[in-house]
């Protein structure tokens, strides 16, 4: 009898080959996520038709042989909310995940909610109750328990099943295109994401002058290289509000740079020095060199704009209602902000993703004709399937 953990290099690369050869395979992982610079390894689990099996990272030398497979088009990768697994990927070999599939994304195509829970999921496609007991486990404490491997194996248990179920769903109504679009695009702007430069991610950055802005950005990379070096999180090194104060006053002196009450802690007096050489080197920077301002979406986005937003908002409610899909996949209110922008800038080359792809052939034309003043709505009777009803009155094409 297998054991349900593999410790073993030679047991992880058979595992591997039997995952090439079956060709698809149920994933997921656990991991911490605030002990070092980036989130931890702390358990691998894999099913196929065959087995279900856990990886212990701590003990196999290498995970190389996986990460290759997850990036081939060979083999198919099925997980829940997989944006960690994608970020293992690619932070591990570099590549991204080529035949991915994540249940959690299908099943907001098939429902008005999401993302949903891995057990909300199970029962709800399966009629299965799992349980989820072990949500504060630390993964990379050892030995674990029994009860700790049952649980992550349940993880990846019926993940195969679900996507069996879905997948037909998906293709009867004509909806699997979408899902595979969506699966696409997760991955995508999860590899943007990596490549975005840390100073872009921080709270208040698009508020700063260039001078101060050029602050920011070198004491945000001075920050993520000492994050790194000593495998700490970032925020522990210095924390944003932090940062963006001292962007903000570029202290000279020590006295000036302690001014700020939360920096008298030891763990960042003892970097005060460091901060202010990064500090004078932004000071030194030629006016004709300094970064340009950032302009948030906010800024861009007019209170006129806002309220058109809002009014999207509720003709896509509706017709996500109607289709029974969930809204929180279909669009964000960024999304919807963007658009309003592209059409009241008669902006044709705007890359406006509510009117791209599936996005606009389901609710792309609704959208133009409420923002082109083509559609009214009113309140549905009681025990109707939508809450509004939307009435056209485009004007009909000559001759007809």
């Amino acid at each position: 009898m297998r054991s349900p953990i593999i410790t073993y290099q030679e047991d992880f690369l058979e595992l591997c080959q039997h995952i090439r050869q079956t060709g698809v395979v149920a994933f997921d992982t656990e991991f911490v996520s605030d002990a070092g610079y980036r989130s931890e390894l702390g358990l691998l689990q894999f099913a196929t038709p065959d087995r279900c099996v856990a990886v212990d990272p701590l003990q196999v030398t290498s995970l190389s042989a996986w990460w290759e497979i997850m990036a081939d088009d060979q083999t198919t990768v099925v997980v829940h909310g997989g944006q960690a697994e994608i970020r293992f990927c690619i932070q591990q070999s570099g590549l991204a995940p080529r035949q991915l599939i994540d249940i959690q994304i299908a099943e907001g195509l098939r429902c008005r909610s999401y993302p949903l829970s891995y057990s909300a999921i199970v029962e709800r496609v399966l009629g299965i109750r799992v349980d989820s007991n072990q949500t504060r486990t630390d993964w990379l404490r050892r030995p674990l328990s029994q009860e700790q491997i049952v649980y992550a194996l349940e993880d990846v248990s019926h993940v195969l099943q679900i996507w069996q179920t879905q997948k037909k769903w998906l293709e009867s109504k004509n909806r699997l295109g979408w899902a595979t679009s969506e699966f696409d695009r997760m991955i995508t702007d999860i590899q943007d994401d990596e490549r975005t430069p840390p100073w872009e991610r921080i709270s208040g950055i698009h508020r700063l002058p260039r001078r101060d802005l050029a602050a920011a950005q070198k004491l945000a990379q001075w920050r993520e290289e000492e994050a790194a070096f000593r495998n700490r999180p970032a925020r522990r090194i210095l924390r944003d509000d932090l940062l963006i104060d001292l962007a903000k006053r570029r202290p000279k002196t020590v006295q000036q740079a302690l001014a700020t009450r939360d920096l008298n802690r030891p763990e960042y007096r003892k970097r005060i020095d460091d901060m202010l050489a990064v500090i004078d080197e932004a000071n030194r920077i030629p006016e004709d060199q300094l970064p340009k301002r950032i302009r948030s979406q906010r800024d861009e986005t007019s209170a006129d704009e806002q309220v058109l937003s809002k009014l999207l908002s509720l003709a896509l409610a509706n017709r996500c209602a109607e289709l029974e899909i969930a809204q929180s996949l279909v669009g964000t209110n960024r999304d919807l902000n963007e658009l309003v922008r592209a059409v009241r800038n008669n902006d044709e080359d705007a890359d406006t993703r509510m009117l791209s792809g599936w996005r606009g052939e389901v609710c792309g034309g609704l959208l133009r004709k409420v923002l082109d003043g083509r559609v009214s709505f009113r309140v549905s009777p009681a025990g109707s399937s939508t809450p509004l009803i939307f009435d056209d009155h485009t004007p009909p094409a000559a001759g007809k």
